[in-house]
């Protein structure tokens, strides 16, 4: 038995840290079930390919469910309802405001189920003055001054 076999996580993030996160939850023996896009996530068309699938996507999501739905349907949240009552843990990865707009959003999903983890990832926090931008790698270097030494001195 795995150290948190009993454990069922709802993970609606995408791209790469909330996936990777859940990820690491699957590999100590969490259930974990990936809510996806009826269309499926960006990650699914990034290369390189295995055949038919996204190695980067497979990696990422190996050991997971998946569960497509259209999360701005009016019924999305009443279908999610049952098994959002069993959830110990659920991670999001949208800007702030989201999920709540969605009817995902923390005082939602802790009426339905008050012993929820709710797990916000964003690039920049929940609040600030940057809490509403979208962050990734590139960003977060060049903020940090990194990219720009990659440059030739006296260069733009």
């Amino acid at each position: 038995m795995q150290p948190i076999s009993d454990l069922l996580v709802f993970d609606f993030s995408t791209l790469l840290p909330g996936p990777l996160a859940s990820l690491f939850l699957a590999e100590a023996g969490a259930r974990i079930i990936r809510i996806e896009r009826p269309e499926g996530e960006d990650m699914r068309r990034f290369p390189p390919r295995l055949g038919e699938t996204s190695a980067p996507f497979a990696a990422l999501n190996r050991g997971k469910t998946s569960l497509a739905i259209d999360l701005k349907a009016p019924d999305a949240l009443e279908r999610l309802r049952p098994l959002i009552e069993k959830a110990d843990i659920l991670i999001e990865q949208f800007r702030p405001g989201v999920m709540a707009r969605l009817g995902f959003g923390f005082e939602a999903m802790r009426a339905i189920n008050p012993r929820l983890i709710y797990c916000s990832i964003s690039g920049y926090g929940q609040e600030g003055p940057r809490a509403f931008e979208a962050g990734h790698d590139i960003n977060y270097q060049a903020i940090g001054g990194l990219l720009g030494q990659s440059l030739k001195r006296g260069e733009p």
